[in-house]
């Protein structure tokens, strides 16, 4: 992986932590809801993620914000943002920063 490429993937991920949950006061990145992101040769984005609860009612706004922040990003071509719920979310995918921030250790 070269250089740019890790460039690009820490500022989609800086971009991930400006994108909060309302009812949970934590980025959706540090909570563990992005399992993976894939970016191509031609910078194109494709991120997989889920949500704490399938029946999340804002679940577009989240989705959309995502994806508007990803876009935001230099360098970035199409970002096509995936929505799964296998596995689903658990507590123990939070990062440790998370964690303290609620109060979980």
């Amino acid at each position: 992986m070269s250089e740019d490429f890790f460039k690009l993937e820490t500022e989609i991920i800086n971009a991930l932590k400006e994108v909060y949950d309302p009812e949970i006061p934590v980025n959706v990145y540090d909570l563990g809801l992005i399992y993976n992101i894939d970016i191509d040769d031609e910078n194109n984005v494709e991120l997989t993620m889920t949500l704490t609860a399938p029946n999340c009612p804002i679940a577009d706004q989240i989705l959309f914000e995502i994806q508007a922040k990803i876009e935001e990003v230099a360098d970035t071509n199409n970002v096509k943002v995936n929505l799964v719920f296998d596995p689903p979310w658990s507590m123990e995918m939070m990062s440790e920063e998370a964690k303290l921030e609620l109060g979980y250790m």
